[in-house]
Parts: structure tokens; C-alpha cells; sequence
């Protein structure tokens, strides 16, 4: 995991720390309130996450955007775990506000695993058979009564802070090469199929691998719901070589509109990060860079 960011990324965030998480734990599980409460390591944007003895973790939102997750995860992750062939977490704590904090938050089951790092994948092309098997595991979810996902619409409606984000970061990044495979992207035939459940962020913080590179976990369901999954496929860009991204593809079962908006969707993402959390955020914005760079290295 990344570090942890030593300045606040959005309005509204609140400090939490690891006193604040021990008070927390004690009124509401007393049964844990004398485990060690230690604060993780992470480059995530909208959670707090702090080790609670050895097998817990406690997830707090750290601004008001993120608290309409920890009730979206309680609902809906019971239901997606059991049917992925990876481990996804698994809430077995509902924490409630009170005077010390204001929002609800949750505890976890703690999985082992670490974030891998783009650029620097241990054996490739296996994982990026496992990631597929992933997504087709989650896509086979029953849709039926399924909330629609933070990225489940068409690509087009990401046009507008696109562009805006394009015009940020004139002089940082070829924006005539990125608009030239964004404005690709938008003409992409739409999806036409049924809607389809998608993870939202298949980014490498939410990706926990084993010591040998075998994928282990997805974690952090907050943006999951159904709509048009091509948005998972931005983890072909933002994490796996180009060499693998083929094996990737197969698992998946992505035709040729699929693939372009899913590129579009990875290269929309990183643009939208970049110029937001380039002080803020260090390795989410070099992730952004890694992306954009891998989106531009691709033949047209």
C-alpha cells in the first residue's frame, strides 16, 4: 500500500486517528476494545482503514461523498462475495454515529495480501487471467434489483470534466495525442447488452496480491452496481503490462467497442486524478501518469 497522505484531498474531510478508532470500538464492540488499533498505510481517497488486532480492520469515510458506501457495502457485498473466486471483504461490525464521529462506518475481516505495483508485476500474464476471471465472475452476478453503478453510464458522460481535466494539464501531458484517444474512445459503439454488475474502481489499491503474485482479494465495493461493465476493464491499463493485457481480454470475452471504451474509461479516469491529487495524493497521481502513458504507448 501507498502512504498515508499527509493533507486532506477533499472538502469536508475530517481528522481520524487512532485514539478517535480505539473510543469508537470500545462503546460500540467492547468485546474489541483492548485490541491494538493501528493505522494502515494506504493511497486511498475516500476511507480511513486501521488494523484492529489481527484479524480486523476498521473503515471509517474520511469526508461526506463517502458515507453512502459503508451502507452500499453492507448491503451488497454479503451478496456478491460468495460467487467470486477471490476473497472480497466481508463486514462483520456496523459502527453508528455518535459524538465523537459523525457518520456510520464499519468493521471488516482483514485479508492478507499487498497492493502491486503497475510496472512492476510479478508474472503477468497470470495475473491478468485472474483479474478476468474476476470480472466475468462479478459480470454472472444476478442484476436483478441491482443499485446502478458510480460508473455505469454511457462513456459520453464523462466528456465534460474530461476535457476540462485535459485543459488542466496543458504542458504536463501530449493533450493532443489524449484527446485524439479520448475523442477515439466516445465513438465506440455504446453497450447494448443488459446491464451488468462492475467493481467501479479495479484500480491497484483496491487489488491485493499474494507474495507470489497470485491474486488474492478485490477490495473496496463502494463504486459497485450495474451498467455498462467496460469500466472494469481499466485495470488492462492502469496495472497490467501491454504484454498481458491480451490474456486479460480473452478472460473477459471483450470485443473490439468493449476494449475501446474501456481504454477510454481508464484514460478518462487517470486525466479526471491527475491534476486533482498531484499534490495531494503522490501515488494516485503517478498511477494517473503510468496510465495515461500506457493509454498514449498503445497503437491506435
Amino acid at each position: 500500500m501507498g502512504p498515508v497522505s499527509s493533507q486532506k484531498m477533499r472538502t469536508g474531510e475530517i481528522d481520524i486517528d487512532a485514539p478517535l478508532v480505539r473510543r469508537l470500538v470500545a462503546r460500540r464492540f467492547p468485546a474489541w476494545a483492548r485490541l491494538p488499533v493501528t493505522r494502515l498505510r494506504s493511497s486511498g481517497t475516500e476511507n480511513a482503514m486501521f488494523r484492529l488486532g489481527p484479524e480486523l480492520v476498521v473503515r471509517l469515510p474520511r469526508h461526506p461523498g463517502a458515507v453512502a458506501d459503508v451502507t452500499h457495502e453492507r448491503d451488497w457485498l454479503p451478496r456478491l462475495g460468495p460467487g467470486l473466486p477471490v476473497a472480497a471483504p466481508e463486514p462483520v461490525g456496523a459502527g453508528e454515529p455518535d459524538g465523537d464521529f459523525p457518520w456510520p462506518w464499519s468493521v471488516y475481516r482483514w485479508l492478507d495480501g499487498a497492493n502491486p505495483v503497475a510496472g512492476a508485476v510479478r508474472r503477468p500474464e497470470r495475473l491478468a487471467a485472474e483479474l478476468g476471471e474476476f470480472v466475468a465472475a462479478l459480470r454472472r452476478t444476478p442484476a436483478a434489483d441491482a443499485p446502478r453503478g458510480y460508473r455505469g453510464g454511457p462513456l459520453p458522460g464523462q466528456d465534460g470534466e474530461t476535457r476540462d481535466a485535459l485543459a488542466r494539464l496543458a504542458g504536463r501531458v501530449d493533450t493532443a495525442r489524449a484527446t485524439a484517444r479520448w475523442e477515439s474512445a466516445l465513438a465506440a459503439p455504446a453497450h447494448t447488452g443488459p446491464p451488468a454488475w462492475a467493481h467501479g474502481d479495479l484500480s491497484p489499491g483496491n487489488v491485493l496480491v499474494t507474495a507470489e503474485g497470485r491474486l488474492s482479494a478485490v477490495i473496496d465495493f463502494g463504486c459497485a452496481g450495474v451498467g455498462d461493465p467496460a469500466v472494469d476493464l481499466i485495470v488492462a491499463w492502469n496495472l497490467l503490462p501491454a504484454s498481458a493485457r491480451g490474456v486479460f481480454r480473452d478472460a473477459v470475452r471483450a470485443d473490439d467497442a468493449e476494449w475501446a471504451r474501456g481504454r477510454g474509461w481508464a484514460l478518462s479516469i487517470a486525466l479526471v486524478q491527475l491534476p486533482y491529487y498531484w499534490h495531494t495524493n503522490p501515488a494516485l497521481a503517478e498511477n494517473a501518469r503510468h496510465t495515461i502513458g500506457e493509454v498514449l504507448a498503445e497503437r491506435a
